[in-house]
């Protein structure tokens, strides 16, 4: 996997809306925290279109995505916000990809799967920047920065009493990759979808049907990506629904029923996802994952070959 070039002060990062529309107003505080970083902002043509739900048409959203993957003085590329974009992945592909090594996606999983898959490019898991309102926990900020400008990233948190349960012992180091699991699913036999094949896999979702977790995980079971990981990191599982006759299982119980035979170490409660604190990730990146009394997430150094 190829690593970006790390950034540094003065450095341009390009804001795009991939998904659904954005006002001035719902992304001002993410970029002028960007701003305060040190890094220079420069906006998508199509960053406040208006196309009922979406920022502007497929293509229109498509050509942003390319235009700031192909400018050499574009160091990472951040959403300002996420939402339902996968139509213009196929546009994103059918164009002519440049200067693959300063591609530095935080958005949204279909971008994270397309871009390892496609382009064998490391990208970052963290908060789109209408997260950055009054409920956001500043170290969501401060492990980007981190992963943007090169810092270690390492993680030590404790699971919740009423999931700790689940978790299965044990240490690994391999590939994470991941991301909403609901977008991962839908990704299933497309050109982005995940090899998952001896890999850490993270997973969160937020407001779907508990029954949906299930179907979802009986899924990837059928497809034997479970039995095939090295690891899995759960993360926030937030606001989920029921139905009127409740499912009667938590969205934690229904992975773990899914994933209680295989032997490699599952952890639950990881601090990412559509939280408060939203941890960043190195997805592509080795890490090494410890399930125990307490657990850890250890990134290694990269590599840009």
């Amino acid at each position: 996997m190829i690593t970006p070039p790390y950034l540094k002060a003065g450095d341009k990062i390009g804001i795009i809306a991939p998904a659904r529309k954005v006002t001035p107003a719902s992304i001002d505080a993410g970029l002028q925290l960007l701003r305060n970083a040190g890094f220079e902002i420069v906006e998508a043509k199509n960053l406040y279109g208006d196309n009922n739900q979406f920022s502007g048409s497929d293509n229109d959203r498509a050509h942003d995505v390319q235009d700031m993957i192909d400018r050499n003085d574009i160091k990472a590329i951040i959403a300002a916000r996420g939402g339902w974009c996968c139509p213009i992945v196929d546009e994103v592909i059918s164009l002519s990809i440049h200067n693959p090594e300063f591609i530095g996606l935080k958005i949204l999983p279909v971008f994270h799967s397309f871009t390892s898959s496609n382009l064998g490019v490391e990208t970052i898991h963290a908060n789109v920047l209408t997260c950055y309102n009054d409920a956001f926990d500043p170290q969501s900020l401060d492990t980007l920065i981190s992963a943007l400008t090169g810092e270690t990233l390492q993680y030590e948190w404790t699971t919740s009493e009423k999931n700790i349960a689940f978790n299965k012992h044990g240490e690994v180091t391999a590939e994470i990759i991941g991301g909403n699991l609901s977008l991962l699913h839908n990704l299933a036999g497309t050109e982005s979808d995940m090899d998952v094949a001896g890999k850490i896999l993270f997973i969160e979702d937020l407001d779907e049907y508990l029954y949906h977790i299930d179907r979802m995980m009986v899924q990837l079971k059928r497809c034997n990506k479970l039995e095939l990981l090295a690891g899995l990191v759960v993360g926030g599982m937030t606001n989920m629904r029921d139905n009127e006759i409740p499912f009667g299982k938590t969205a934690e119980e229904i992975i773990h029923e899914h994933t209680n035979v295989y032997g490699y170490p599952v952890v639950f409660d990881f601090p990412a996802g559509h939280t408060p604190l939203n941890s960043a990730l190195i997805l592509g990146r080795e890490a090494t994952l410890v399930v125990g009394d307490s657990n850890q997430l250890i990134f290694h150094e990269g590599d840009d070959s």
